[in-house]
């Protein structure tokens, strides 16, 4: 009979123990043990794992905050760019509508020849009520030319030189502008004041205001055209002891707001003054 070497055995023995190891670790009998070995090389892994993180992150970190804080200057500056592009659209928009309206103003009253002028400059003293337009002599405007915008009326032309002009506003405080008011047909006149308020003086007391009423140019003393509108009867001062009564007026256009106005230049104002009587000293 042959004998059967030991090597045989072995091998036999050891496929055997794996065999049984296989089923015992399928079974899961030996999940307690393998977590028992395996703790120590997890742990070493994990410190491994961490250290080589935060090296990585020493090294890369100082790069991606330089790279983060140029790209947050590159958008502030698209950012500030495009406010500044959206500022300008609006303004340019705002313009456009102010020449549409100036536009439309004066195609409703084509009996009239404008010229359109942009505001320059306002008068620094506060108690004067003037501003500056960029046509002159040189544009064909006079000294007296009624001023309107597309709201009512603005004042006349005070002053003026080659390339620009002044304007005196109707809230100036030596401003006067007869007007009639439409819900009665009287004409009365309107002041301004040194506050820049404007006050309807002298009206008899027979006759009714009341407030929301419209004011017009009358057309008397020579010094605008009639039927350009004015403002509106804000609030009115009535007493019996008074010989007349007052209203304040609120100004159709919105004065300190003004960016563009219209001349009338086919309008020649009227000199009356010689017509006044001197009073005698």
């Amino acid at each position: 009979m042959k004998r059967i070497s030991p090597s045989y055995w072995q091998t036999a023995v050891l496929l055997l123990v794996i065999g049984g190891v296989l089923l015992l670790a399928l079974g899961g009998y030996l999940s307690p043990i393998l977590r028992v070995a395996l703790d120590p090389f997890v742990a070493v892994q994990q410190w491994l794992s961490s250290r080589y993180l935060a090296i990585v992150e020493f090294v890369t970190v100082p790069r991606d905050v330089a790279t983060l804080r140029q790209r947050n200057v590159e958008l502030d500056n698209k950012v500030s760019s495009l406010e500044t592009q959206i500022v300008q659209l609006q303004q340019q928009l705002s313009e456009q509508q102010v020449l549409y309206a100036l536009l439309d103003f004066a195609r409703a009253r084509p009996q009239n020849k404008y010229v359109a002028a942009a505001v320059i400059g306002r008068d620094p003293v506060p108690f004067l009520r003037f501003i500056q337009i960029d046509k002159g002599s040189d544009d064909g405007i006079r000294r007296g030319m009624p001023v309107v915008s597309e709201q009512g009326l603005i004042g006349r032309i005070d002053a003026v030189t080659a390339g620009a002009a002044r304007v005196q506003l109707i809230t100036d405080s030596v401003s006067a502008v007869n007007v009639r008011l439409s819900s009665t047909q009287t004409d009365v006149m309107l002041s301004g004041s040194v506050t820049g308020e404007l006050t309807l003086e002298m009206i008899p007391q027979n006759i009714s205001i009341k407030p929301g009423g419209l004011v017009l140019t009358s057309g008397l003393g020579g010094s605008y055209p009639a039927d350009i509108v004015v403002g509106q009867v804000a609030s009115v001062r009535k007493r019996e002891t008074d010989l007349f009564q007052t209203a304040s007026i609120q100004p159709a256009a919105n004065l300190p707001a003004l960016r563009a106005v219209l001349i009338i230049t086919n309008f020649n104002p009227v000199d009356i003054k010689p017509l006044v009587p001197t009073p005698v000293r």
